[in-house]
């Protein structure tokens, strides 16, 4: 079977963790970066199946991630899901036109996060 492996990108150790956590004990394997360019980085290692990715970092924020994320063909479909504090539509209307494939927002529960993990990749 294929591991599915979900890489969390956010500029907050405690969120990374608390994401890193739900994931691992819901029989994910979890790859942490700190921002968009680091999350980059990572993408050259194992196949990650799912991203969560927060909307504003350092150096390369969540929109910047997400446009890059989708210029590789090998990443050009895999399930985008923004983690963030910001709610506003026009925020929104922005990472769906970058791809994002979901919007949840900060704080979030996490029986929510498995489920939508659930739900995109079974």
């Amino acid at each position: 079977m294929n591991k599915k492996i979900i890489m969390t990108v956010d500029d907050s150790a405690s969120v990374r963790q608390m994401v890193s956590f739900t994931l691992r004990g819901s029989g994910y394997e979890v790859v942490e970066a700190v921002d968009g360019a680091d999350a980059l980085s990572k993408l050259k290692g194992p196949r990650v199946r799912m991203m969560f990715v927060d909307l504003n970092m350092p150096n390369m924020d969540g929109i910047e991630l997400i446009r890059a994320v989708r210029s590789k063909p090998e990443y050009k479909f895999i399930p985008i899901v923004m983690l963030t504090t910001e709610s506003q539509a026009s925020k929104k209307q922005e990472g769906k036109a970058a791809g994002a494939t979901g919007w949840i927002v900060k704080p979030f529960r996490p029986e929510q996060l498995v489920a939508v993990v659930k739900k995109v990749l079974g």
